[in-house]
């Protein structure tokens, strides 16, 4: 591996409505960063783009603000707050909670997440 130094400014955007993911490659990797307005809905602002009424990507990444729900195939539901790690597999659909902003990173899953 070689020292490499990438940064989300003037990268990759995905814009959707009341959202956007943005995307860097580093060490042939592709991280994701996802922001997401309060109102944000996986099923509502991106499903549409995607085809699909529920997200059939697998994520696995970090929480860095604010709060969502994630509601799976089978009715189970979990809430995802700062700090939280996740890995989700696909077939879910997810939500922002409260007034706050919602920032994650994905470690897995970015490359093809809200892609056209």
């Amino acid at each position: 591996m070689e020292l490499e130094i990438q940064n989300f400014d003037g990268g990759e955007v995905r814009e959707f409505p009341r959202g956007r993911f943005e995307l860097c490659r580093v060490a042939g990797q592709t991280i994701g960063r996802a922001r997401y307005e309060p109102g944000w809905r996986w099923s509502r602002d991106v499903g549409p783009s995607a085809g699909t009424a529920l997200c059939e990507l697998d994520h696995v990444g970090v929480v860095v603000a604010g709060r969502a729900a994630v509601r799976m195939a089978d009715g189970a539901e979990f809430i995802l707050s700062a700090g939280d790690t996740f890995a989700i597999p696909g077939g879910h659909d997810s939500w922002v909670l409260g007034d706050e902003p919602y920032e994650s990173i994905h470690l897995l899953g970015a490359d093809d997440y809200a892609a056209s």
